[in-house]
């Protein structure tokens, strides 16, 4: 959340003329209603669980860029999942840059609280070590939208050479 990653996996699909896909586009479709309103009527347990259904058909798909959700990583069954349809890349940001970024959204679930700021150290300290599982992490803190696509797609393209595609 608020690590750029609608925006970065977007303008990697135009690089690579791939199609865009966003888990949480699809669950809302899927649901006919926001993700607030999904955490809001039946909870984060049937959230995650839609997500899984939605991971899992999303990846089946070829020739995508797949922007998911921030907390998609904290079930085992979803990195069994991605980790089998291609390259994981992680977009990271420190705290102070998530809330920058997130701060004018209300459409966030987990940040609907309080103390935002803290919710937002919470998450990322109970997330670290399912993100650290991912191939690749980039930091888009420091960087600029572009130069987050540039290595992105240098990982992408390495990734690629390696596989000999």
């Amino acid at each position: 959340m608020g690590s750029g990653k609608t925006t970065i996996a977007f303008k990697l699909s135009h690089r690579f003329n791939m199609r865009y896909i966003s888990t949480d586009d699809l669950i809302e479709k899927r649901e006919k209603c926001t993700i607030n309103e999904i955490f809001t009527k039946k909870g984060e347990d049937y959230f995650r669980g839609v997500e899984t259904q939605v991971i899992r058909d999303a990846c089946a798909m070829e020739n995508v860029i797949i922007d998911l959700g921030g907390g998609a990583v904290l079930r085992d069954e979803n990195w069994e999942i991605i980790k089998a349809s291609g390259v994981v890349i992680c977009l990271i940001a420190d705290e102070n840059t998530i809330m920058e970024r997130t701060k004018k959204y209300k459409h966030r679930p987990l940040l609907n609280v309080e103390d935002p700021k803290q919710r937002i150290r919470n998450l990322l300290a109970k997330r670290a070590p399912f993100y650290a599982r991912a191939d690749h992490c980039v930091d888009t803190g420091k960087l600029t939208v572009r130069q987050s696509v540039e290595k992105i797609a240098g990982i992408v393209e390495e990734c690629s050479g390696k596989a000999g595609n």
